[in-house]
């Protein structure tokens, strides 16, 4: 059907759309109309720019968002648009409204994030939550600020010592403790519990199945790696046997999984993590019974059982997990996809499994990071923590 309205004659909003549109395979096409709202002209045209420049996805996505609520923010605390390049009280500004002590909050009402800025931004369905905000967030939309500044030529206040002393101490003053992505991590025995409701013939139960075993023994795989999984990603490899110890012992199916760009690999490094034995069967399984040859390898199924064309979403991978624990009688709050990333770290801590062998299978590229997971199984078996038993 031909559009009765020539692109020319679209108000500006409706134009960035469809612009937008163009990136539907990256951007989070459910926030479109949103996004297009909050974005200028310029924005969407260094979307479309990073895009081309082959950006990976994750990246993107979370570019997008950053942007979006910069610009938000901008108008609800200026009244203006997001300046480029952005000025450095501009920059002290945004660290003033997003880390604060909420102990001088309840002293000084005016100390953080004034109340209508706020309202302006839950109106504008981009602030979810009251008090100060997480260091981390705070710090990777300074840092899309200013990779924003890089590809459009200009240099912004980001490297100021101001600027950074300021951080520094608000992150120091807002005392907000560091949670994890999950409250509990997936281990092994709440996988089984996890694997158990997923046993009927239903196709949903058998897609959800292979992608639990897939996401754990993969190394954890991230929710969007998970989600934009490909069958020519997937390579079967020559069976292994049972114990390595004893070449005689029962072979096992085995297949590779070649994870191309990921959150710190980039598209051209050769990383891969292998699967072997039931995660090999159960996606095996699934391909043949949603014949799917090619393509995404997890889709989603609508109400009715009917399988579709398109990929599962980052979020619905999330959903997944909720929903089984829920099934199995667990609180969903407590978990999330992420979960499965951290209860292969401390599953393998717990059989002992090198920790280097671990982050070679689920690619984590801060020792740090890895062995926190290794860190808390040993504080938990140790005498450390037990001395008033």
């Amino acid at each position: 059907m031909t559009d009765p309205l020539p692109f020319s004659t679209r108000d500006p909003e409706s134009r960035r759309a469809l612009q937008l549109d163009a990136l539907a395979a990256i951007l989070p096409m459910d926030r479109r109309d949103q996004l297009a709202k909050i974005l200028t002209n310029d924005d969407v045209a260094t979307l479309k720019h990073l895009a081309k420049e082959g950006m990976g996805e994750n990246s993107l996505r979370a570019l997008a968002s950053d942007l979006a609520y910069l610009e938000a923010w901008a108008l609800a605390a200026t009244g203006a648009a997001l300046p480029w390049p952005a000025p450095e009280g501009l920059a002290l500004k945004f660290v003033a409204h997003h880390l604060w002590d909420p102990v001088q909050r309840e002293a000084d009402p005016a100390h953080g994030m004034p109340a209508e800025v706020a309202a302006a931004l839950a109106a504008a369905g981009v602030l979810r939550l009251d008090g100060p905000h997480a260091p981390a967030t705070v710090r990777r939309r300074l840092a899309s600020w200013s990779t924003l500044h890089r590809w459009r030529g200009q240099l912004g206040p980001f490297a100021a010592p101001g600027l950074r002393t300021a951080i520094r101490l608000a992150v120091r003053a807002s005392a907000r403790p560091r949670r994890r992505k999950s409250r509990r991590a997936v281990t092994r025995d709440i996988l089984d519990l996890l694997l158990a409701v997923c046993a009927t013939d239903r196709l949903a139960d058998c897609r959800d199945r292979a992608l639990l075993l897939v996401a754990f023994a993969s190394g954890g795989r991230r929710r969007s790696e998970i989600a934009g999984l490909r069958v020519e990603q997937v390579s079967d490899e020559e069976p292994v046997a049972f114990d390595p110890a004893d070449p005689g012992s029962p072979r096992l199916p085995c297949l590779a999984i070649h994870l191309g760009r990921t959150k710190t690999q980039g598209a051209d490094d050769d990383a891969r993590a292998l699967l072997i034995g039931p995660p090999v069967e159960a996606l095996k399984l699934w391909l043949e019974r949603a014949d799917i040859a090619k393509g995404p390898v997890f889709r989603a199924i609508d109400r009715w059982g009917a399988l579709e064309q398109r990929a599962i979403t980052p979020q619905a991978v999330n959903l997944i997990v909720k929903r089984r624990c829920a099934m199995a009688g667990l609180d969903p709050g407590e978990f999330s996809a992420h979960g499965l990333r951290s209860g292969y770290l401390t599953e393998a801590a717990r059989a002992g499994v090198p920790l280097p062998e671990a982050m070679q299978q689920s690619q984590h590229r801060s020792v740090q990071q890895a062995a926190s997971y290794y860190n808390d199984v040993e504080r938990r078996r140790g005498k450390g923590a037990r001395l008033a038993l």
